[in-house]
């Protein structure tokens, strides 16, 4: 049996239903036995016992631990519904609770088992998703926990495994990302290396974003940009896309897809000279060629360098 510890700290944040004036002012906790014994969630089966004699040497309280919780990580994929992996969908029937952006709840409702509970909240709300999905999954629940293309991604697993600990179990489930849907729809863009950089600076400041620019267009890398332009937000691509030009040449390909996969999805190959900042938003993707992309049959292929390929030209 281990011997588990906990400072006065954590045992003071736990609801307990029998507080005592005693241990706060000992130790600094209203309670002992019954915090210590719900900190790790559970049912309270026996309430605080005491010694006898005055003062009580010894308490005890018995909780009954929850089954062993499960956390999945689940990405939706870039919004088709064929794009939704075979894994995503069994991770979604087997959930008790699912965690999730309102607006992602509702793609894939129909897929939940009857009974499932749904926690849904709002854009910005992101650390509460996290900390709710793992809190549910330490109360012993299935919890899956939703976003958009692969979870991994510039989405919900960073921050749900920052708060995760060993005593859940956590299941990632990956998604096509909208980088992935966006190439499919242009061509084979990301033939040879590839980044992507969001120039969203919400999160990451802009020198950070900058640097990185600068540091994929000196590798001369093919770079996707996500969160590229919003209403609020118009002039960190016109910039990115200069840095870029300072080492391409004008003409090098540009692919643009918004909503990709999407009903009202849209596409088009331009140029890094011709691309005006003002056509794209936050539901675009924007992929800028290195220097040996090409538009090819109205394709945009980046060459992978096969020598059998440069021998048949």
């Amino acid at each position: 049996m281990p011997l588990v510890t906990y400072t006065a700290g954590e045992l003071a944040r736990v609801e307990v239903p029998n507080p005592s004036d005693a241990p706060l002012a000992a130790v600094g906790t209203p309670s002992v036995a019954e915090a210590a014994a719900l900190v790790g969630g559970g049912q309270l089966l026996v309430p605080k016992r005491k010694s006898a004699g005055r003062p009580a040497t010894a308490t005890c309280a018995v909780v009954r631990r929850p089954g062993r919780g499960r956390l999945a990580v689940v990405g939706l994929g870039p919004g088709a519904r064929d794009l939704l992996t075979p894994r995503a969908k069994d991770e979604l029937r087997r959930a008790s609770v699912l965690v999730g952006l309102d607006q992602y709840v509702d793609q894939i409702r129909d897929l939940l088992r009857p009974g499932t509970r749904v926690l849904e909240s709002g854009l910005g709300a992101e650390e509460e998703r996290a900390r709710t999905a793992v809190a549910e999954a330490r109360r012993g629940q299935a919890v899956a926990l939703i976003g958009s293309g692969d979870a991994g991604v510039y989405a919900m697993a960073s921050p749900a495994l920052a708060e995760a600990s060993d005593d859940i179990d956590v299941i990632g489930v990956p998604g096509v990302t909208a980088a992935l849907a966006a190439g499919a729809i242009l061509g084979a863009p990301l033939g040879h290396d590839h980044v992507s950089i969001s120039l969203s600076d919400l999160h990451t400041p802009w020198e950070v974003i900058e640097r990185r620019v600068r540091a994929a267009a000196e590798a001369d890398i093919v770079v996707t940009f996500y969160n590229p332009r919003s209403r609020g937000r118009d002039w960190q691509l016109p910039k990115a896309l200069a840095i870029l030009a300072g080492h391409r040449d004008p003409a090098t390909p540009v692919g643009v897809v918004r909503n990709a996969s999407r009903p009202d999805e849209s596409s088009r190959l331009t140029t890094l000279a011709a691309l005006d900042p003002a056509t794209v938003d936050m539901m675009t993707v924007v992929t800028v060629g290195n220097t040996a992309t090409r538009e090819i049959a109205g394709r945009m292929v980046t060459p992978r360098g096969y020598r059998w390929q440069e021998e048949t030209r």
